[in-house]
């Protein structure tokens, strides 16, 4: 099959679960044009934003920036739009992140200069700063901002309403999801900070897009529906700063409306509790990374803050059925496996080929884990790291579990099953199965047993023909590993041995890499273990020394 006639045959498989909202939009926002409102000068409310301003400092003097670990400069007009800096970067550009950021204050009249500046060299509906989300994101830092200055400027005031009215025919349907969550966010923050009839009216359509969205969004069981543990902070983040600015200003409606969105926030700082490892970061499912949302530790801060009360389940079996991740905890070590779908059939568009991968950490140390997310956009290596063999699972022939393509596109998709999660004698037992290479050729089931000890896990992979597969696993940069034998390995931390792993079949060591921030790609070690009669046993013993 060549090329053109696969992304033919992907598309169709894309398009084919779409919401008739999201072609519709998709189609109309190509036709239709903007209107480019002049609004009336607005005046603020008086309240001053007293929520945790946490953003990393991106904005420096001399026109330096420093977004996603890679330095730039904005020296001229172009520099807003550089063709040579990747999409997400420029995104990054236009949050202005840094207005809400530790220490911002110290930085007022350069801050003030870049807000200036974005006023006047980016024209209404011109570059990536106009398009939804880049502008959704940028409301919200710009209402703190001036919120927190007693005489905002009115150019600043003027500008930020008429962003918030274009955005307010921009609302993005044809993507739904995270993005018309902070679309939602941006029109009420505005809505709740400038008076007049204009910000009333943007005041009541975000309430409204944020009351439906989190009724599709959250799942019964906390997680947030991308099945992402980064954009559950994400959103988690948004919700709690809705509350905290429902008491801020003390609107009427936003007053009526908080008691639900704490409802929603305590299912999910529950599920979340279940998603950290033991060093206080998220696991790396589907599109995740570090340093792009809120820590888990100041989410949980923030939540106390606002008396949002809620409860860290401690069970050694966790299982999320809506979701669809597990968690298995013992004294010194923690699994989370996913047996999850790619996400909602409609906006799979964060989703990885990760499917009954699993991450597991010893103490406080990450030791397996999937492989993370560096970066977007429509290269090679972006559609690597989605891959099946970038995660610990299984991949079979040259297929992935899941039909990743492009930057945010999936096909043929797996759906996972659990059958299996029960704790007793002391073990626990998750068997879990997906379909996604019965919508391929070979089409075959993979399901995978894991039964957890005290001191040991055993992985059974079975594939239902005898075909050529492959278990990955790769270790986290800090963990060394050695052959004892062809069938053998042992995993030292500081050159402390902390466990052994042995399988039925010969284990390959392979060079790799790891990627826990957007920006980085760090050298690690990948083990793999091919088989091709349709079952494989993978065992991991802890070593009582490391324990």
């Amino acid at each position: 099959m060549n090329k053109q006639f696969q992304r033919f045959v992907n598309i169709i498989h894309t398009v084919k679960h779409l919401k008739f909202q999201q072609v519709y939009y998709r189609i109309y926002y190509n036709f239709r044009k903007l209107n480019v409102i002049q609004p009336s000068q607005p005046v603020q409310y008086n309240w001053s934003w007293t929520g945790p301003l946490l953003s990393k400092q991106s904005l420096f003097p001399n026109n330096k920036v420093r977004f996603l670990n890679q330095d730039g400069l904005v020296d001229e007009i172009n520099d807003w739009n550089c063709s040579g800096k990747p999409k997400l970067w420029l995104y990054n550009l236009h949050y202005f992140d840094d207005l809400s950021s530790r220490e911002g204050a110290e930085r007022n009249t350069l801050q003030a200069s870049y807000i200036s500046r974005w006023i006047n060299e980016n024209p209404p509906c011109i570059g990536n700063g106009w398009e939804p989300y880049p502008t959704s994101l940028r409301l919200v830092n710009w209402v703190k901002w001036c919120s927190l200055r007693k005489n905002a400027s009115p150019l600043f005031l003027k500008s930020m309403l008429q962003q918030a009215l274009i955005l307010n025919q921009q609302l993005e349907y044809h993507i739904l999801g995270n993005h018309l969550f902070a679309n939602a966010k941006a029109l009420t923050f505005v809505g709740a900070f400038l008076k007049g009839d204009e910000s009333e009216r943007l005041l009541d359509k975000g309430i409204q897009l944020i009351n439906s969205e989190l009724r599709e969004q959250f799942l019964a069981d906390g997680g947030h529906f991308e099945l992402s543990p980064m954009y559950h902070e994400i959103l988690l983040w948004d919700l709690l700063e809705l509350i905290d600015l429902a008491y801020t200003s003390q609107n009427k409606i936003l007053l009526e409306c908080s008691s639900y969105w704490k409802e929603i926030a305590q299912s999910a700082l529950s599920w979340l509790s279940s998603m950290i490892h033991a060093d206080g970061e998220v696991s790396f499912f589907n599109d995740a990374a570090i340093g792009i949302a809120m820590k888990p530790e100041q989410i949980y801060f923030y939540a106390k803050r606002l008396g949002v009360k809620f409860d860290i389940n401690s069970n050694q079996l966790i299982t999320h059925q809506n979701s669809g991740y597990s968690r298995v905890s013992f004294l010194n070590y923690s699994v989370i496996f996913d047996h999850a779908n790619v996400g909602p059939d409609y906006l799979p568009g964060h989703a990885h080929a990760d499917t009954l991968s699993f991450e597991m950490s010893i103490g406080l140390q990450r030791v397996f884990v999937n492989s993370g997310t560096s970066l977007y956009g429509l290269s090679e290596e972006r559609l690597r790291q989605r891959k099946t063999p970038a995660h610990n699972t299984v991949s079979v022939g040259s297929f992935d579990s899941s039909q990743v393509w492009s930057g945010f596109r999936v096909a043929k998709r797996a759906y996972g099953k659990l059958e299996k999660a029960v704790f007793e004698n002391d073990k626990v037992k998750l068997i879990a199965s997906h379909n996604g290479y019965l919508q391929q050729k070979p089409k075959v089931t993979h399901t995978r047993k894991l039964l957890c000890g005290f001191e040991s896990i055993q992985i059974v992979d079975s594939i239902s023909k005898s075909i050529e597969s492959c278990f990955h696993l790769h270790l986290h940069p800090e963990v060394d590993v050695e052959l004892i034998n062809d069938k053998s390995v042992e995993l030292f931390l500081a050159g402390q041995i902390i466990c052994t792993l042995s399988s039925s079949e010969a284990i390959t060591i392979t060079d790799s890499t790891y990627h826990p921030e957007f920006g980085k790609s760090i050298q690690n070690k990948k083990l793999q273990i091919p088989f091709s009669n349709g079952n494989l046993k993978t065992q991991i013993n802890l070593i009582s020394e490391s324990m």
